[in-house]
């Protein structure tokens, strides 16, 4: 018998806790039911953060604590994917001034991708 697949079989342990803040630069028409920064985590293929027109656009993930980032996967829908995308990071220590992490530039297919993966 097969069972229904899951995303959530697929992913691996997230830094994501319930501290973690997470802001983005603007929701599509301030419908934040539909289109919401809480959609960036809640694991389902059916919803979606989506922002409105124009660049740059932005999501900012404080994780309240320090972290080692290992790999950030990312989906986007067909059509509406960034051409080029930073990885920053900051230290709450150094009054968070970012600095440059990677560059990534995600295909535009409605997949799941890895997009920054350091080898250990």
């Amino acid at each position: 018998m097969e069972r229904e697949h899951d995303l959530k079989d697929d992913l691996p342990r997230s830094l994501i806790t319930p501290k973690t803040r997470i802001r983005v630069s603007s929701v599509l028409n301030r419908d934040i039911t539909t289109y919401g920064k809480q959609h960036l985590i809640d694991q389902s293929h059916e919803t979606c953060w989506n922002s409105d027109q124009g660049s740059p656009q932005y999501i900012i993930i404080d994780f309240q604590r320090k972290v080692k980032l290992q790999e950030l996967l990312i989906m986007f829908q067909g059509g509406f994917a960034g051409k080029k995308c930073h990885i920053l990071g900051a230290n709450h220590n150094d009054g968070y001034q970012y600095e440059l992490i990677t560059s990534i530039f995600p295909e535009d297919i409605n997949t799941l991708q890895i997009s920054f993966n350091v080898l250990l």
